[in-house]
């Protein structure tokens, strides 16, 4: 990442195109997912000025940019269902509530550097998330698209509501539909235009702005007589930047929207992360993930006191900063500085954008949240992680957004221990050629000693599978009468403190019974904790085998030493041993 003493004119260049273009299509993003999250459309925009801001001060990507987005929309629209539709006033104050405790959270996750535990997180959770997200913001926008009223109450589910939409709702308003399938055309002929000629990318921006004009000079966007207009239209945006403003705090409404403050955290850190990782992929810059995940948490606690729209990572304009060539972090300030302009000179033009248009645009970004070949790519690939992104899916159809989220990382966690815990052990042997290989079923057994290759993690969820291998090992030696017994760790990680007892109890347990047990390949964590755990006071120490203290092979190593403590009748007569495993 470049330092800012090494910031030159040209870097201030690069930054200003790349900001110029991110703020284009900045400002019909905000008032879109405010729309979508239910909103006052000058929250969206606030929050592409405070969120994005600070986000890049603290953040550790150079192009990352913050802000509001629709997955985070879509949480928020789900929480503040609680509030019936005319409760607009309490709806903004609990908002900025939740940016409180979002940020907070965050904050929480980034003190104790709990930023690389999102790694976690599987991907087919977020397939699953995003799709069924991509459905909600679909369905939710129906009504402006189509131009009649939502019918029902927040506590209704999701899809009874836009049944009563459709079935006993206002008659579809035609004018409405015209305005959203004239975005919609426009939309996609301008998006392949811009791939073709490679042109800046403003048009979501110029197509708000045509369809805006082109309904003003139809007349349907001035109010009549009756104060109504033909169509929808966004609503005021007062020309002024957003100030300081400490959010109402009702512990009904914080205890209400807790999971939903857990998983929009959890979902902006995934978010972020997973796009900064994306582009520093590209340009191989070293990403810091706990600076990061506390800059998300400053921007959301700031946002939450400046009347913001939670935010995060936007995958839009963060592909499109690095697209058009920013350098630092400074292009997410100066893209928060150019949308604060904008607002103040432009906010009063806001008056006149039609809420079908900005529904329609909504439309196509839904149809934009699913990779379908990566999903198609996931269902193919394997079953668990099929079921992981149809659990997740349907989850959020049926219970809402909030709980989806915590849904799928409870099932990914539940998913992954098992698989973590699973500990190999395969049997070893030297063969007539002094070939140290696996054991196959055709091998005659070797009446001196025994050995194991052990892989894995030695985590608590191991222990159980751990306490079976080393009774298993030690019935075996005591039925063949075997005195010596080689333990292979080179593969064995993580070391804890249940595993560790049952090393313990293992070694000491041998040599009340007169077996041997030698260790090969310690890895350097295992061996602290033998030391921290005084294993030298009561285990030889000439029978453990550090990996890489030998020249040869640590293992190799324990085989001579283990032949030549044989009896002389028994011990091998070569040195030069091979190792095939």
């Amino acid at each position: 990442m470049k330092r800012w003493i090494d910031y030159n004119s040209q870097d201030f260049r690069q930054d200003l195109i790349a900001a110029l273009t991110v703020a284009a299509i900045s400002l019909p993003q905000g008032m879109a997912y405010a729309l979508l999250a239910g909103v006052d459309p000058r929250y969206g925009l606030y929050s592409a000025i405070v969120v994005t801001a600070v986000a890049s001060v603290f953040g550790s990507s150079s192009h990352l940019i913050n802000g509001p987005t629709s997955a985070i929309s879509l949480v928020v629209l789900s929480a503040l269902s609680i509030f019936d539709p005319d409760q607009r006033v309490e709806a903004a104050e609990a908002m900025f509530l939740i940016g409180v405790m979002v940020g907070s959270i965050q904050i929480f996750i980034a003190v104790f550097r709990l930023g690389d535990l999102t790694r976690y997180i599987s991907e087919a959770v977020i397939l699953g998330f995003m799709g069924a997200a991509a459905l909600l913001l679909a369905i939710g926008q129906v009504s402006n698209a189509l131009g009649v009223r939502d019918k029902g109450t927040g506590a209704q589910h999701i899809l009874y509501r836009l049944w009563l939409t459709l079935t006993a709702g206002d008659p579809v308003n035609l004018k409405a539909v015209a305005a959203t399938a004239a975005t919609l055309l426009l939309a996609l002929l301008f998006r392949r235009l811009v791939r073709r000629y490679h042109l800046p990318q403003f048009d979501m921006l110029a197509v708000l702005a045509i369809v805006s004009i082109g309904v003003w000079l139809a007349g349907w966007t001035i109010p009549g007589p009756g104060g109504k207009t033909a169509i929808g239209i966004a609503g005021n945006v007062p020309s002024s930047l957003p100030g300081p403003h400490i959010p109402v705090v009702k512990l009904s409404w914080a205890w209400d929207l807790a999971s939903d403050s857990v998983a929009i955290a959890f979902l902006g850190l995934l978010e972020a992360l997973a796009i900064a990782k994306s582009i520093a992929n590209q340009t191989r810059q070293k990403l810091d993930f706990n600076r990061q995940c506390l800059a998300e948490g400053i921007a959301n606690l700031a946002g939450g006191f400046f009347q913001c729209l939670p935010g995060s990572g936007s995958l839009s304009r963060s592909a499109i900063n690095f697209q058009a060539g920013a350098a630092t972090r400074f292009s997410g300030i100066l893209t928060a500085g150019i949308v604060a302009i904008a607002v103040i000179f432009l906010a009063p033009l806001a008056r006149y954008v039609p809420k079908p248009a900005l529904a329609a645009l909504l439309l196509l970004t839904a149809s934009r949240l699913i990779d379908f070949k990566r999903l198609a790519y996931t269902l193919r690939a394997s079953r668990m992680d099929a079921g992981v992104v149809a659990v997740t899916a349907l989850s959020a159809v049926a219970f809402g957004l909030d709980i989806a989220i915590l849904i799928g990382v409870a099932l990914s966690i539940a998913l992954f221990v098992p698989r973590a815990a699973r500990l190999k052990v395969t049997e070893l042997v030297v063969d007539a050629d002094d070939v140290v290989r696996e054991k196959l079923p055709a091998d005659p057994a070797d009446a001196r000693f025994m050995i194991f290759d052990m892989e894995g993690e030695l985590f608590f969820g191991a222990a159980p599978e751990l306490e079976r291998t080393f009774a298993r090992i030690e019935r075996e030696a005591h039925e063949k009468h075997i005195r010596h017994v080689l333990l292979r760790l080179k593969r064995v990680r993580n070391p804890d403190v249940v595993s560790l007892e049952h090393f313990e109890h293992f070694l000491r347990h041998a040599q009340v019974a007169g077996i041997t047990v030698w260790l090969a390949g310690v890895q350097s964590d295992l061996l602290d904790a033998f030391g921290r755990l005084h294993f030298s006071e009561w285990l030889p120490p000439d029978r453990i085998f550090p990996q890489g203290a030998d020249e040869d092979s640590a293992t190799l190593a324990a085989i001579r030493r283990i032949r030549s403590a044989l009896p002389e009748a028994n011990a091998a007569t070569s040195d030069k041993l091979f190792y095939l495993v």
